[in-house]
């Protein structure tokens, strides 16, 4: 399929003899990786599946933090399968890549955050273009650590509202992984024309924009504290007051007047108290008689998940995060101009940030808002 992508989609631009060049070259500079991971200090490894290993090799090496990369076979039974075996689909062996990285600048929660938003998790046949088992994504466990934070990351992704279908990717204990051919390592670097080709055609920046937005396809900012992932429920306990806990997590309701943000002015945005996701800004809070945080509008819209709420009786609308699935309250249509609505939040989800402070927290894009 990627072949039949590069030509037809070639036609389209113009480009002519792309024939692909088939044959292994060399082995993967195993010492290379070996000695530049030492050198770099403690590190670790993630073993993913996402479609073609082209793209996810080349979106992943963008990530602050990611050492190294290997496109490869992974999770068959044949031993150091060829390319034309595994995209035969008879291996039992998936497309995926190792990536080795440095827990102190990334962690494997973030990895996992990252991978999330370059896949099509609810396609159990493939990815995008590329269709056959070979190509589905999995998440590959190398301890009972990934294992436990694999199976929170997709239990918070179903949650969350993004998705209309399952979570088709699957968690499976690391047992292999052969590194692909050379001309595979680094494809969108050392045939830059054929990779942009193909990924325009696969279908995939296509689906990344439409499902993520605005939110940009580039790493989380681990060291900014920006990869807007959930801790597990321990460490919210540890982490959380008993009422933002009871918020967040069990809808619950902090009382009104009594509550830290409803009456505060202070210029600055308000991010959500477990992930951090950018939620409201001051400029479109105001006074609305209730006795909690009131806002005409979303600071990031892509930020947020709505959903039918019937418990007291009523409909309401509820108003959750996207990545934390936090409770953050409710919106109703009686707000003020310009947009009529009012987004009733507790102060016990959130919390502020300064606008003096927003450069220091990784928040420097919204100072223009000011």
């Amino acid at each position: 399929m990627r072949k039949a992508i590069l030509i037809a989609t070639a036609v389209a631009f113009g480009v002519s003899s792309l024939g692909l060049v088939v044959a292994r070259t060399k082995a993967v500079d195993k010492e290379g990786v070996e000695m530049a991971m030492k050198e770099q200090g403690e590190q670790k490894t993630a073993t993913l599946a996402g479609g073609c290993f082209w793209c996810l090799e080349a979106d992943f090496e963008k990530a602050e933090g990611v050492i190294e990369v290997v496109s490869g076979y992974s999770g068959g039974a044949e031993e150091s399968p060829t390319y034309e075996q595994v995209s035969s689909g008879r291996t039992g062996h998936v497309e995926a890549v190792q990536v080795h990285y440095d827990p102190k600048k990334i962690t494997y929660k973030e990895i996992l955050d990252f991978f999330w938003r370059h896949v099509d998790p609810t396609d159990p046949g493939g990815q995008f273009a590329d269709r056959g088992s070979h190509y589905r994504t999995v998440i590959f466990y190398h301890d009972e650590e990934q294992k436990r934070l694999a199976e929170a990351s997709k239990r918070a992704l179903e949650t969350s509202g993004l998705f209309e279908g399952p979570i088709a990717t699957e968690i499976v204990k690391f047992t292999n992984f052969y590194p692909a051919e050379d001309y595979h390592q680094d494809y969108y670097k050392t045939n830059a024309l054929r990779y942009k080709i193909y990924r325009l055609g696969s279908g995939r920046d296509a689906f990344i924009q439409t499902v993520w937005g605005d939110e940009k396809k580039g790493a989380p900012k681990a060291s900014k504290g920006n990869a807007y992932v959930k801790p597990d429920d321990e460490a919210l306990k540890r982490r959380l007051t008993p009422l933002q806990y009871k918020v967040t997590q069990h809808e619950g309701t902090e009382p009104a007047f009594h509550n830290e943000y409803w009456d505060n002015k202070e210029e600055g945005i308000y991010v959500d108290i477990v992930s951090g996701e950018p939620l409201f800004s001051s400029r479109d809070k105001y006074d609305s008689g209730t006795g909690w945080p009131s806002f005409t509008r979303p600071l990031a819209p892509e930020n947020l998940v709505e959903k039918k709420d019937r418990r007291l009786f009523m409909v309401r609308t509820e108003v959750r995060s996207r990545r934390a699935d936090s409770h953050l309250g409710h919106v109703f249509p009686d707000g003020p101009p310009p947009t009529g609505l009012r987004y009733c939040i507790n102060s016990a989800a959130m919390r502020f940030i300064p606008r003096e402070n927003l450069e220091k927290e990784g928040h420097g894009e919204f100072l223009k808002d000011f």
